[in-house]
């Protein structure tokens, strides 16, 4: 039985991986919170791949504050940018393959047209910065066993997210401003799950960088609007340009992730951002 180890399994993406892993008895999952395992000590990371040997590691740890990290850039780089090299050479190591995480903010948003893994990056905040020097690391420790995927606006019934603000600012507002030139595609954190648990099944392994987010194109605006329309509000939304909504750290205008390469070479599903976001709403009013 393979051993997968799970890092920052108390985040969104972690604990959707925790719900689903029982649906698949081919792998003994470890997962593991920053307590137990904190991927930014290498000496804790070699000790941790020595004690259990897993042969797959999934990195969901990450420095996530996207504002905070302006201010705390030694801390964002240490954890995302340190935190996967030293995980990558423990995995190249011990002959593990490598999972890792990573962001659409690795771009500067300048371009138009859905963003392919080989496009030029240019983070524009400090979070971005962090994250791309995270791939760097792993592909540097080990290229030919790392799987990077780049994912974008990622929510869930989990943690904090965009939209669980929306549905709590919607209940105690008549209205809300939000944001209308900002352009991607959602990320439900179960369908990334299932996708990387579908690579974890696949016949082959393809080490590199792919990108995975859910399917369509929408603003933050029209993303709102329709949560909206799922949890049946009445709150008043309107439409502002970024300027209008100044944050320590600068947020790229265009996300959108082109997933081509992942679903051709993997045959991972790719549900639409809208059928996702009903199916996560749904869960959160069961719940």
């Amino acid at each position: 039985m393979k051993k997968v180890l799970v890092t920052g399994s108390g985040g969104q993406l972690g604990r959707e991986l925790q719900r689903l892993a029982e649906a698949y008895p081919a792998f003994e999952f470890l997962f593991t919170t920053r307590d137990q395992l904190a991927i930014d000590q290498p000496g804790s990371v070699q000790e941790y791949f020595e004690t259990h040997r897993p042969d797959w590691c999934i990195n969901c740890a990450a420095y996530t504050a996207v504002d905070k990290a302006e201010s705390d850039k030694d801390a964002a780089f240490r954890i995302n940018g340190d935190g996967p090299g030293f995980l990558a050479k423990a995995c190249r190591t011990s002959g593990a393959r490598f999972i890792h995480i990573s962001t659409d903010y690795v771009f500067d948003g300048s371009r138009s047209t859905p963003l392919k893994e080989e496009d030029p990056t240019g983070p524009i905040n400090v979070y971005g910065a962090s994250k791309l020097e995270g791939e760097r690391q792993a592909l540097q420790q080990h290229r030919g066993g790392t799987l990077i995927i780049r994912t974008s606006w990622v929510y869930s019934e989990f943690g904090s997210n965009f939209v669980k603000t929306m549905i709590r600012l919607m209940n105690e507002r008549p209205s809300i401003a939000v944001v209308d030139d900002q352009i991607g595609s959602p990320t439900y954190a179960a369908d990334l799950a299932n996708a990387i648990l579908h690579i974890l099944s696949a016949r082959k392994f393809l080490p590199g960088i792919y990108h995975y987010s859910n399917a369509g194109q929408v603003s933050w605006y029209q993303f709102a609007l329709a949560i909206r329309f799922l949890i049946h509000s009445t709150c008043q939304i309107k439409p502002i340009p970024s300027s209008s909504y100044p944050t320590p750290a600068r947020r790229p205008a265009w996300s959108l992730l082109d997933k081509t390469l992942i679903r051709d070479s993997y045959g991972v599903p790719i549900p639409g951002w809208d059928r996702s976001l009903a199916l996560c709403i749904n869960r959160l009013q069961v719940n």
